[in-house]
């Protein structure tokens, strides 16, 4: 459920000529002049639409096959080390920027887009230096590479891992400076010590992996990792403290968030094992840099093995970097070929789907929605959207959108149902025909949470089988008033329902009448007196003045009692049409829809 506590009314615009509720309304593009310019909708994270071909800032190094793929869609503007103040110049005229981790995207650099930049492609895992909060704020989607440089990572993980164990690095450094120090570089065995995985996501499920190949027992740490993907290879889930304070080895794979920044301080180090080793492949801000040196100093870390830092570079006369027990590389976790060229490929490929207007399976700061259920809801996502978009054009000018409830359908449980991207999409549908400010599913909760529109969602348990996601979609809009007045249902709420039949979106229910007809081009929505020859005479009119009907249905109480008849039309009707329309006789009110 998505709630937002009442900040300020949702408005709809009033038309100075707002129309009174009577007996025939008059619609609105009768009296409001050129309709505005309609904004392209997609089913994805972005529905700019970008008439030119958009531009690609590719801030930092990416493989040339990633290039080539950019290349082919997009013109590309490859300027690496630019200043803080240069990315700002710069952006303006960008519409998507590629980064690795040297690049910091802040708030400043959203806020100089001017709204232009629509997707921040992060090449590689983490995306601490992105401001997410200023991203979604701006509407702008940030997707990152998480899969093409796993195995990369976790193999610089175990190489780590080895090197200290066994002194590589200080032996090698002894042998080129002339030395003989065989007894100096002792080492000790990995065979039946004890890992201990900080963090059990892609990279330490590898790491853990490969630990368990060279004999080591594994435990690990993550408070949202499944128990039953460690089990599926014998790695068992401890709490943080259990960890660190058996383990004989600790490698850290958690992201640098502010729950795990200097998680691994003086207390921690206090309660860990004397003699422990720690590798870092991660995010150097996870470690107290300082308390570190401290702990080495003490001997309750043996040794270090570290691939990122707090700061990168870091500095030259670095107590840590320069301290003998401690083996350091600079930032080389991704840095293999393959990888390389992986890594451009994977985040060239999300950031091009972007902007095309596809949902990337790999965003940060969008409901995170497998393929697989993207790829089953998809239907059901372009219904969402546009029963919000319907449901909004029935408010009467001056009502002001507060509360909105959204029902689903289904004979899933709710824990085989994931509605998150469903309640984006009608938020998307409900604000934007109303609001200046562009949404997408990226900022859709906050613009609503930022209007103070409370949106609710309930489940209507069906029996049946649970092979269809769902029946049918319901989206009310509570305590105002309808520009078609048989739109209002039993419970004095703006009522639309809609199914989804042979893979295209149905609109099913206006208020309490039952109707059918496919959501494309636009409608008009009647209501008549049941009597022969009505719906004659309005294709008549549409037919002879070249608007193409593609749906027809009516809707009745009783026979020769009201009934709502639902026109699906390709083309908008002029005013003079929509203006005969509401002539004809038996006709009581009418609206016209654009979707």
């Amino acid at each position: 459920m998505a709630a937002a506590s009442a900040t300020k009314k949702l408005m709809l615009a009033a038309s100075p000529n707002k129309p009174r509720l009577s007996s025939k309304l008059v619609p609105p593009a009768t009296i409001r002049g050129p309709p505005r310019r309609r904004k392209t909708k997609r089913f994805a994270v972005l529905a700019a639409f970008i008439t030119s071909k958009p531009t690609v800032l590719v801030a930092e190094k990416l493989g040339e096959a990633g290039l080539d793929l950019l290349k082919n869609f997009a013109n590309v503007d490859c300027s690496y080390n630019l200043s803080p103040e240069e990315l700002c110049t710069k952006i303006s005229l960008c519409d998507a920027l590629i980064v690795r981790s040297g690049t910091k995207v802040t708030r400043e650099v959203f806020e100089s887009s001017a709204g232009r930049l629509k997707v921040v492609g992060r090449a590689g895992v983490g995306i601490d230096n992105v401001d997410l909060s200023a991203a979604t704020e701006h509407g702008c989607l940030v997707v990152n590479a998480p899969t093409a440089n796993t195995i990369a990572a976790a193999e610089h993980g175990i190489a780590l891992l080895t090197a200290m164990a066994r002194n590589i690095a200080q032996a090698d450094a002894s042998v080129k400076a002339g030395k003989w120090q065989r007894n100096k570089y002792v080492g000790v065995s990995l065979v039946g010590k004890t890992l201990a995985v900080m963090g059990f996501g892609k990279v330490g499920t590898e790491v853990a992996r490969r630990a368990k190949g060279l004999g080591m027992n594994v435990i690990a740490h993550d408070p949202y990792a499944q128990a039953d993907r460690a089990r599926a290879i014998v790695v068992e889930l401890v709490s943080f403290e259990e960890a660190i304070s058996t383990a004989d080895f600790i490698s850290l794979h958690m992201p640098l968030t502010p729950a795990t920044s200097k998680m691994f301080n003086d207390e921690a180090f206090f309660k860990m094992k004397k003699g422990v080793r720690i590798v870092n492949v991660a995010r150097g801000g996870v470690v107290d840099e300082e308390a570190l040196v401290r702990a080495l100093d003490s001997g309750i870390i043996s040794q270090a093995a570290l691939d990122v830092f707090t700061e990168e570079p870091p500095a030259k006369d670095s107590k840590l970097v320069l301290h003998e027990n401690v083996t350091v590389t600079p930032h080389l976790g991704a840095s293999t070929t393959e990888a390389q060229e992986g890594v451009a490929i994977e985040i060239a490929e999300a950031v091009i789907g972007a902007l095309k207007g596809e949902l990337a399976a790999t965003a940060v700061n969008a409901p995170m929605v497998p393929a697989e259920v993207i790829s089953e809801l998809a239907p059901f996502v372009t219904l969402a959207e546009k029963l919000g978009g319907l449901a909004v054009q029935l408010v009467a000018g001056g009502s002001g959108v507060k509360s909105v409830k959204i029902s689903y359908a289904s004979a899933r449980g709710p824990d085989d149902l994931d509605t998150r991207l469903l309640r984006a999409m009608i938020t998307k549908g409900i604000i934007e025909p109303i609001s200046s400010v562009f949404v997408n599913l990226v900022n859709a909760d906050f613009i609503a949470k930022q209007r103070g529109l409370q949106i609710t969602e309930e489940r209507i348990v069906l029996d049946g089988s649970p092979e269809n996601p769902l029946e049918f979609i319901q989206v009310q809009i509570a305590n105002v008033e309808s520009k078609f007045g048989s739109a209002i249902s039993d419970n004095g709420d703006i009522r639309v329902e809609g199914r989804v039949k042979d893979g295209k979106p149905h609109l099913t229910k206006v208020g309490s009448f039952g109707v059918d007809v496919s959501l494309e081009g636009s409608i008009i929505l009647c209501r008549q007196v049941d009597q022969p020859g009505i719906i004659g005479k309005v294709g008549s009119l549409l037919g002879d003045n070249n608007v193409n009907v593609n749906f027809m249905s009516v809707g009745r109480i009783a026979p020769q009692k009201q009934a709502v008849m639902t026109i699906g039309v390709d083309e908008e009707p002029s005013r003079e049409v929509l203006k005969k329309i509401g002539e004809t006789p038996a006709i009581e009110e009418f609206v016209f829809l654009k979707l």
